[in-house]
């Protein structure tokens, strides 16, 4: 098993990833982070957090072709690997055994100032 852990812009950005499929490239990317989270994100962020998850082995990345729409020039399209699979399903079994442990709200907590 990994031990690679995921912080939470590293794990948000991984799923979007996965969310975006052959569309998983920078502009996309910080562009889903505005529509699905309310959240501007610069593309500089984007890119440092991808080559971090390239490095680690979570993501690779590959040259897509020249496209009219960007003037001739290429993107750099990403996946996520089978590490990354299995890091992104730790990381959400982790935080669901969290959750499940997690007193259930009621009443009296409010009434305690919870």
């Amino acid at each position: 098993m990994s031990d690679i852990r995921l912080g939470e812009f590293e794990e948000t950005t991984l799923l979007l990833v996965g969310l975006l499929g052959s569309e998983a490239y920078a502009f996309n990317l910080a562009k889903e982070f505005q529509e699905k989270l309310s959240r501007t994100v610069s593309i500089g962020a984007i890119h440092s957090t991808l080559n971090r998850l390239e490095k680690k082995g979570i993501v690779k990345s590959e040259i897509g072709g020249p496209t009219a729409k960007r003037g001739g020039r290429r993107r750099r399209v990403f996946s996520i690997t089978a590490e990354g699979q299995r890091v992104l399903l730790a990381s959400r079994d982790t935080k669901l055994s969290l959750w499940n442990q997690y007193p259930p709200l009621s009443i009296d907590n409010f009434k305690l100032g919870f």
